[in-house]
């Protein structure tokens, strides 16, 4: 198989991140493997079935690929363990450019996905790892600070008056897609925010003006956000997402960076300007190719 015939491998492919950057690389005129535990049909692309927990579906995703972006397993602690694993037989496999979704929280030999990143440069000549502030769809899409905006109304966190860089997942999807088609590599992780840096009661007030619906942000305790999630996550996971919101609150994520304009050539959207996207795309049903269209 050629070069030019080779194709990027992209695992989470039906998710936030994964499946924008799916329909960018295909705009784009890659060839795309979209790898999900279902192997879901995506339009575009060859669907091709993935499960981080079973080793046995590596070697089928990575038939013909020289390219990968990488969603961790979901909710795992320790994703290094099945990471690591798939990275080297990908390598072996004759990829050579890896993109990886981590987290601004989380520096290279942290803990979680910052086990992979620090591995990174030693497996492959050409990589990135995209270290996105907080998702500005964590409070439009199916996260559950969405669910709870619709059903009550109310944000609740500990993250006090904290600011975050939110960030909106096409943006983090666009600096995917240069990241893993430009000529260079970037060889370096990049942070990524949004043009501003938001409290959560900021959040909550540019969500009542868009949406018309009264929103709150319900300022809880370290330990009252920690015992929340433990109903939808394992305990572990929700004490690190409880850290991370009291982290939040010290002033960990209070910045902003210029990478997506650096890196894309445009400007990073702000938040009403995607809530209003968002809010319309849902008031249309927007699908597919339609949805793409209008960003949704």
């Amino acid at each position: 198989m050629s070069p030019s015939e080779k194709s990027t491998l992209v695992i989470g492919a039906t998710g936030t991140t994964g499946s924008r950057v799916t329909a960018g690389l295909i705009a784009a005129g890659q060839r795309v493997r979209a790898a999900s535990r279902r192997a879901a049909p995506v339009e575009g692309a060859s669907p091709v079935w993935f499960d981080w927990n079973d080793p046995t579906s590596f070697g089928g995703a990575l038939e013909g690929v020289d390219r990968a972006y990488l969603v961790p397993p979901p909710g795992s602690l320790d994703p290094a363990s099945a990471m690591l694993p798939f990275l080297r037989q990908a390598r072996a496999a004759g990829v050579h450019r890896v993109v990886l979704l981590s987290s601004s929280a989380i520096p290279s030999g942290g803990p979680a996905v910052g086990r992979v990143h620090q591995a990174l440069p030693g497996l492959f000549p050409e990589w990135a790892v995209l270290r996105p502030s907080w998702f500005m769809q964590n409070f439009t899409g199916d996260h559950t600070h969405a669910r709870t905006i619709r059903a009550e109304g109310v944000i609740r966190t500990a993250a006090g008056e904290g600011r975050v860089g939110f960030v909106d997942a096409e943006d983090i999807a666009s600096v995917a897609v240069h990241a893993l088609t430009r000529t260079q590599a970037p060889n370096t992780a990049l942070v990524l925010t949004g043009p501003q840096a938001l409290s959560h009661d900021d959040v909550a007030a540019v969500l009542t003006e868009v949406t018309g619906r009264p929103v709150t942000h319900d300022r809880l305790t370290y330990e009252q956000v920690r015992d929340h999630l433990t109903a939808d996550v394992p305990s572990e996971f929700a004490a690190m997402l409880a850290g991370m919101d009291r982290a939040i609150a010290g002033g960990a994520e209070d910045r902003v960076t210029d990478t997506v304009q650096r890196v894309t050539g445009r400007r990073a959207r702000d938040f009403r300007s995607v809530v209003e996207r968002e809010t319309s795309c849902r008031r249309t049903g927007a699908r597919g190719r339609d949805a793409r269209q209008y960003g949704c």
